[in-house]
């Protein structure tokens, strides 16, 4: 299987009443996609259908969005399936739903997965479209524009 990218960061965070909390999530031991939704809910100690919301960047390049929920299944989204080949792009492509692009890189990034998992929480699907395909924008910029949004901003800041 290929490898991992170099320079990922991941960070998860769960919400009580209005309060956020977060900590960083090591997914180096994750080998396939359901292993994501374990070390979330392990790493924030979650025992029921608390909502859990990871954040996943890599470089400049993509950034991709879990939502996880007791024992429903995750839902996700990614900033572009034309990610390339490494381990951590097919499982977050998988988790999206999506197949991992085979065509080139000419027509800019594509997004995919579920583009309504943050609408009940302040962040439409035409909005996180539009934040994700922003020219210029760098995937960390995208995900801090969203923290910003659902007011986890500082905890994001503070575990980067």
């Amino acid at each position: 299987m290929p490898s991992g990218p170099s320079n990922l960061f991941a960070a998860a965070f769960s919400r009580d009443g209005d309060r956020w909390s977060g900590v960083e999530v090591d997914l180096s031991s994750a080998e396939i996609a359901d292993d994501v939704t374990d070390l979330v809910q392990e790493s924030l100690g979650l025992s029921g259908d608390e909502l859990a919301l990871l954040c996943v960047e890599v470089e400049d390049e993509w950034f991709a969005l879990v939502r996880i929920e007791g024992d429903a299944e995750p839902r996700a989204f990614i900033s572009d399936v034309q990610i390339g080949g490494d381990r951590f792009g097919e499982m977050f492509t998988e988790l999206a739903g999506a197949a991992p692009s085979t065509e080139s890189n000419d027509l800019g990034v594509r997004p995919a997965g579920d583009f309504d998992l943050l609408d009940d929480l302040g962040v439409s699907s035409e909005e996180l479209l539009e934040l994700s395909m922003e020219e210029g924008a760098l995937p960390g910029d995208t995900l801090s524009v969203i923290a910003e949004r659902l007011s986890f901003a500082e905890e994001l800041d503070r575990l980067r």
